[in-house]
C-alpha cells in the first residue's frame, strides 16, 4: 500500500490498484480529511464511497476522536468577495489568544453539549451531529475516472482542504504501480491473498471438500466466492472507523450486507474485474456511451460487482 501524507492530519492510501489488458485502469483508496469537506467529494458522481457513519460510531468513540485529532481549516482566508480567499487572515478573533485556540474552544463546546445529549439518553444519529465540523471522516473511495476530480480540485481556486486531499491522492496514484488482471481476475480492495494485496487470482487450490479450516487459507488460496465477500465487508467496514479483516468477521459482515431481500449493496460497487472481449453480452454492463465506451455503473471498463447481483436497487417501491 501506498500512502502520502499531506497538510493538517489529510492523507490518501492506496489499498488496490488495477489495470486491465486494454488499459483501463481502477484505483481504491482509503482517505482521511475534514468532514467540512466531504459535501464536496460527494459531488464527483463517478466515484463510488462508503465512509465513517455518525449512526455507526459510540458516541465516547467519537468524542475521543475529535479530542484527540480536531479537524481544522489548514488556510485560514480572509474574508472577500466570492468564493475564494487567497490572503490569510491572521487576527485573533475577540476574546482569544489565536484562531486556533477559538476554534478548540468551539469544539470542546460541542463535545460538552454531547456529552449532555448523551447522557440524557439520546441516540449517538443526533449526539454525534454535533460533532461532526470537528471530526475527520475516513472513506473508501474507488473509481476508474479521475481527470475531471483532479481538474477542478487540484487547483487553487477550490477550498484548501480540498485541493490539498486531490494532490495527495494525484501523488499516491503517480507513484502505485498498478496490477495487471486479465479476464477473470478481480480487483478486491482489502484482500491479501496468495497473490498480494487487493487482486484475487485463480491460484489453482480447490478448497472443496478439504476440511481446511480458515487458518489454512495462507497455504492454500481463498476461493472466489471468499475473495469477494472479504472485500465487500472490508470496505463496509469503514462506516465503524476500525477495520477487521479476519476471515470470521468478514464472513459476518458480509451475512448482514447480503441477507434479505434487501441488499446493502454499496459495498459492493468497490469490487470489480476487467470487461471481456466481448462486453455487450456481459452480465453487469449497464450502458453504451456516444463514444462506443462500455460502462458498469460509473465504471468505464470494469464490471461492478454490485452490477451482478439481485435486489441491489429498487426501481418500483410500493408500501
Amino acid at each position: 500500500m501506498i500512502k502520502i501524507d499531506g497538510k493538517g492530519g489529510i492523507s490518501a492510501t492506496i489499498v488496490a490498484d488495477s489495470i486491465s489488458e486494454v488499459g483501463e485502469r481502477i484505483t481504491t483508496y482509503e482517505l482521511e480529511y475534514p468532514r467540512f469537506i466531504h459535501s464536496e467529494v460527494m459531488t464527483h458522481r463517478l466515484f463510488s464511497r462508503n465512509a465513517a457513519s455518525s449512526r455507526a460510531i459510540p458516541v465516547d468513540k467519537m468524542i475521543e476522536h475529535v479530542s484527540e485529532n480536531t479537524a481544522m481549516p489548514i488556510h485560514w482566508g480572509m474574508n472577500q468577495r466570492g468564493m475564494q480567499a487567497q490572503e490569510e487572515c491572521t487576527d485573533k478573533p475577540v476574546g482569544y489568544s489565536s484562531r486556533e485556540d477559538a476554534w478548540d474552544f468551539a469544539c470542546d463546546r460541542a463535545i460538552d453539549v454531547a456529552g449532555s445529549f448523551a447522557g440524557a439518553g439520546y441516540h449517538k444519529q443526533i449526539v454525534n451531529r454535533l460533532l461532526e465540523p470537528f471530526q475527520f471522516i475516513k472513506v473508501v473511495l474507488t473509481a476508474t475516472e479521475f481527470d475531471n476530480f483532479f481538474w477542478l480540485r487540484k487547483h487553487p481556486d477550490a477550498q484548501p482542504e480540498i485541493a490539498e486531499l486531490a494532490k495527495v491522492m494525484w501523488e499516491a496514484r503517480e507513484e502505485s504501480e498498478p496490477s495487471l488482471l486479465r479476464a477473470g481476475e478481480w480487483h478486491v480492495p482489502y484482500y491479501n491473498g496468495n497473490y498480494g494485496y487487493g487482486v484475487w487470482k485463480n491460484s489453482g487450490y480447490a478448497r472443496v471438500d478439504t476440511g481446511l479450516e480458515p487458518t489454512d487459507h495462507k497455504r492454500f488460496g481463498y476461493t472466489l466466492t471468499e475473495a469477494l465477500k472479504i472485500s465487500a465487508s472490508c470496505c463496509a467496514q469503514v462506516s465503524y472507523r476500525t477495520l477487521n479483516n479476519t476471515y470470521e468477521k468478514a464472513m459476518d459482515i458480509y451475512s448482514k450486507l447480503a441477507s434479505g431481500r434487501k441488499v446493502h449493496a454499496s459495498p459492493f460497487e468497490h469490487v470489480a474485474k476487467p470487461m471481456s472481449d466481448s462486453p455487450h453480452h456481459e452480465n453487469g454492463v449497464t450502458h453504451k456511451d456516444n463514444v462506443g465506451n462500455y460502462w458498469s455503473g460509473n465504471f468505464k471498463g470494469w464490471i461492478q460487482l454490485r452490477q451482478t447481483l439481485d435486489n441491489h436497487v429498487c426501481w418500483k417501491y410500493k408500501e
